[in-house]
């Protein structure tokens, strides 16, 4: 396993992070549904107990918010110097953005591909948040264009130390209920939260403990960085867009190489019936925040027999409409 220490959140970092988190009035304790197995007859004979950490209803319908206030709080000497952030993002990272901003009254700027739904673009302009739209290729120059002068500060969508540090607040919640899991499934885009996660279970948790990252096979950047040994970019195209980045990050590819176990790779198709054996079991979950229960439900994931399982719910920003279209075509 590539040793890259010298670059790793610290068990500081995250408890520093998770008292940020803590105190913030856009952050909230999610539920961690204990001993659900028996919701899932998919899972009847497994002998596994499943843990479900509901990250679909934290605060912006995201775990992202918990990296923002993190990674804002460490910018502010630069936001109160007038600089302006800037991201690129039409996801659920946007939507964090967007919130913390408007709460905060300070004007932003988000770049988002033309491949963005309108809905998401609306939702990011109606926070008070300015939008540029652009080919998914010029996203990264038009940023650069921003910030050359000083004016504006990048904020990372998920490549970022501070964010990693915040998500680690989800494990850290999940360790203070269950001290002994064998088993924890982490959806990956970016790689910012099974980052934090990973870390956090393995620096402050049991250290046999299996972290699982779950990707799309249509964005599968993290699992073809582990197999090159280095962080790469792979076109995507998945219905899980939120797990869609082009590439892996360099600090998250990092973290992922020193504390996952490995990167799993689920179908759109498996994602899409896994939301909707979701919905029907009285949860609302995006596709990107279905993957790594995706994992688990079709037998991806190895040696869970009389293990325990966490799984963690990501996201749950999907429209009626969008849901019932996903489902419609799969």
């Amino acid at each position: 396993m590539a040793d890259f220490r010298g670059d790793l959140v610290t068990e500081g970092d995250m408890q520093e992070a998770r008292r940020v988190v803590t105190s913030h009035p856009l952050c909230v304790r999610t539920p961690l549904l204990q001993l659900v197995h028996d919701m899932f007859p998919q899972l009847a004979g497994r002998n596994l107990k499943l843990y479900l950490k509901l990250e679909n209803m934290q605060t912006t319908g995201s775990f992202k918010i918990r990296g923002v206030v993190n990674q804002m709080k460490h910018l502010e000497a630069q936001l109160a110097s007038d600089k302006i952030p800037i991201t690129m993002s039409a996801g659920n990272y946007g939507k964090a953005f967007a919130t913390y901003l408007h709460q905060q009254g300070i004007p932003g700027k988000c770049m988002i591909p033309d491949t963005a739904p309108q809905s998401r673009v609306h939702l990011i302009q109606r926070l008070g948040v300015s939008v540029e739209q652009m080919p998914t290729a010029e996203l990264q120059t038009a940023v650069d264009n921003y910030t050359k002068d000083g004016s504006h500060v990048y904020c990372h969508p998920f490549d970022d130390i501070h964010l990693i540090a915040g998500y680690a607040s989800v494990a850290m919640e999940i360790l203070e209920e269950l001290p002994d899991p064998d088993i924890v499934l982490v959806c990956c885009g970016g790689g910012g939260l099974v980052s934090g996660v990973s870390a956090a279970i393995k620096r402050l948790g049991p250290s046999a403990c299996r972290v699982y990252a779950v990707e799309p096979e249509g964005a599968p950047c993290m699992s073809e960085s582990f197999k090159l040994g280095k962080a790469v970019s792979h076109p995507v195209n998945t219905v899980a867009t939120g797990l869609g980045p082009p590439f892996a990050g360099q600090l998250t590819y990092r973290h992922c190489a020193e504390f996952v176990e490995r990167v799993l790779l689920v179908s759109d198709a498996e994602i899409v019936q896994c939301m909707e054996l979701l919905y029907n079991r009285g949860l609302v979950v995006e596709p990107s925040g279905a993957a790594a229960m995706a994992a688990l439900l079709n037998g991806h994931v190895p040696d869970v027999d009389g293990r325990k399982v966490v799984v963690v719910i990501t996201g749950g920003n999907v429209t009626p409409g969008e849901m019932i279209s996903l489902i419609n075509k799969s």
